[in-house]
């Protein structure tokens, strides 16, 4: 199956074709791939080397003569590094833009540290107005891009990863889907780890709510599901464990609720092992979210002790 990733070329290169307004900003990472449509487009193609700062600041000032550009590198390169340009070039200066990142959390664990951004959504949560998507499978990088790029002058940030559920879900780039009903506890998994989610809580008997798009954050469809489900709620991220609590308990600040943010743990790991080995290691496998999304639900009584 293709990656995220593999689709983000060829369906940027259509929208380039498409669209005169489309400009794609790179910093050498994924150059390769807009070989063909930096041929047909070179005015609206453009490589700024390895500079992140650069990459950032040029986007900002193709946003600000009318074009919708989309920038992409790894994720620690595209929100860490240049994190001054994304709050003071975009932001400040109310220009709006794409940014697609790879390698996620973890994807490349042989790149070692500077390579990994657990910490990218909550880094942008310090900011005023962003939209961030975080798909599943390669068909929903591909619906959530296409809607980014045709989002008029907004800041969208589209988190790609390798890791992918079996299937794709159809998603509207606004709510969180329900996969799942039930009546002791809620929970959330973002993006990639749905399956290991749906694995996680076969058997209990719990609403699973799937969201792909995690800012703006739900908050109704959160309450709506509470309302039936009760307000224990697991929030199951990608990313830093905890970033949407504070949404959550927001979203539910009227009721008496109780919230377990799960994630990537702050604790650097530094072996480089595999993927797979990251997600048992932050508790983001299917056996470990079992013990503790199970464990938290026995807790609050909305379990039974036995299950």
């Amino acid at each position: 199956m293709d990656t995220m990733r593999d689709r983000f070329a060829p369906v940027l290169t259509r929208l380039l074709d498409e669209d005169p307004r489309v400009a794609v900003v790179l910093a050498e990472i994924g150059a390769d791939g807009f070989a063909e449509a930096l041929r047909r487009h070179p005015d609206r193609v453009v490589n700024v080397g390895i500079r992140e700062q650069l990459l950032v600041g040029a986007a900002a000032g193709m946003a600000l003569t009318g074009l919708r550009p989309v920038v992409h590198t790894f994720a620690s390169f595209l929100v860490e590094r240049p994190f001054e340009q994304v709050k003071l070039d975009l932001g400040h200066q109310g220009a709006g833009a794409v940014l697609v990142s790879a390698a996620a959390s973890f994807d490349w664990p042989a790149g070692g540290y500077t390579h990994m951004a657990p910490g990218d959504v909550a880094l942008l949560d310090t900011l005023d107005g962003w939209t961030v998507h975080v798909p599943g499978h390669p068909d929903e990088a591909d619906a959530l891009l296409r809607r980014a790029v045709a989002a008029g002058d907004d800041k969208v940030y589209v988190r790609l990863s390798v890791q992918s559920n079996a299937q794709g879900l159809p998603v509207d780039g606004e709510r969180f889907r329900t996969v799942r009903e039930g009546r002791f506890g809620v929970v959330v998994a973002v993006g990639p780890l749905l399956d290991a989610v749906l694995h996680a809580t076969e058997g209990l008997d719990v609403t699973v709510l799937y969201a792909t798009t995690v800012r703006p954050f739900d908050a109704a469809a959160l309450r709506r599901a509470a309302g039936t489900a009760g307000t224990d709620v697991v929030l199951v991220e990608p990313y830093l464990a905890g970033t949407s609590t504070a949404a959550a308990n927001d979203a539910l600040a009227d009721l008496p609720h109780r919230v377990l943010g799960l994630g990537v743990g702050r604790a650097e790991l530094r072996r480089y092992g595999r993927v797979e080995e990251h997600l048992t290691a932050h508790g983001l496998d299917a056996r470990s979210l079992r013990e503790r999304i199970g464990g938290f639900l026995r807790a609050g009584g909305t379990v039974p002790a036995g299950v």
